[in-house]
């Protein structure tokens, strides 16, 4: 298992740098390949849930969220294109609703609304953290900030864990894990973030600590949907590590919360 872990991130990280250092366009579709996948993975999810979900709308917000996004960074609109996307979603889904024959009905219509939210909205913080200025060194700083405290938390839980975080949802989780990520995040928060986005060190324990307790609850979200669908992984797609669900969940929480931290302390 760890070596195919292991073998996945070397095979898969020097494309998503490549991606991120080209950015524009390219990072763009990028992440909108990765929003189509993990949608797909979360209609699947929903369906073993009993839920109906229109498959076609829900893609279509997702990658009209992200494109919405590039094209609002990078200045080539000058409006906020979210809004209007937002009100079709509810309308649209609440149309297809009047034609659900289920019993409930409603649960269908909030559970499309929902999951496209959720993936469409978060995904679109990757290309809005990428088109700011210094956006490479932003969104590296994001990345390696999220997956050292990813992979201190599961190294630290199989080695020391025995107290569990959240048995009800995800039972290896440990409140040891929890502890290594958060001391890992606060060492790599300071040091990372002033390497690479020039942030002093108590902004880089305040993001630091953001980031361990939110990728957490990003963690423990995806697995409330395998929980309930019953299943370990959101897919087989990347060995060792389950589908484009379980590597995004700790991100789509990070993301947001630097985007948003780095208009703060950088302006812009």
């Amino acid at each position: 298992m760890l070596r195919a872990r292991v073998l996945s991130v070397l095979v898969l990280l020097p494309f998503v740098i490549l991606l991120a250092y080209i950015g524009g366009i390219p990072w763009a579709i990028g992440v909108a390949a990765v929003g189509a996948i993990a949608w797909g993975e979360m209609t699947r999810l929903l369906q073993r849930s009993d839920f109906a979900v229109d498959r076609l709308l829900g893609l279509l917000f997702v990658v009209a969220a992200i494109g919405e996004a590039y094209l609002r960074a990078a200045g080539i609109i000058q409006f906020d294109l979210l809004r209007p996307l937002l009100a079709l979603l509810v309308i649209a889904s609440l149309i297809s609703a009047l034609y659900d024959k289920s019993e409930h009905p409603t649960s269908n219509w909030a559970i499309n609304i929902a999951s496209a939210l959720y993936l469409g909205f978060m995904l679109s913080h990757f290309v809005t953290l990428r088109e700011r200025a210094s956006g490479l060194e932003w969104v590296i700083f994001a990345f390696a900030l999220t997956w050292i405290g990813d992979t201190c938390a599961y190294f630290v839980g199989v080695s020391l864990g025995k107290h569990k975080l959240w048995p009800r949802i995800s039972p290896k989780k440990s409140w040891e894990g929890l502890a290594g990520e958060i001391v890992s995040c606060l060492i790599a928060g300071p040091l990372l973030g002033a390497w690479l986005v020039g942030i002093n060190v108590w902004q880089g324990l305040l993001i630091g600590l953001l980031v361990a307790v939110l990728g957490t609850f990003g963690d423990l979200a995806v697995s409330l949907l395998k929980r309930m669908a019953r299943i370990k992984d959101s897919s087989q797609l990347i060995p060792g590590h389950g589908g484009m669900l379980d590597r995004l969940d700790s991100l789509m929480f990070a993301f947001p919360v630097i985007t948003y931290f780095a208009s703060i302390v950088a302006g812009g």
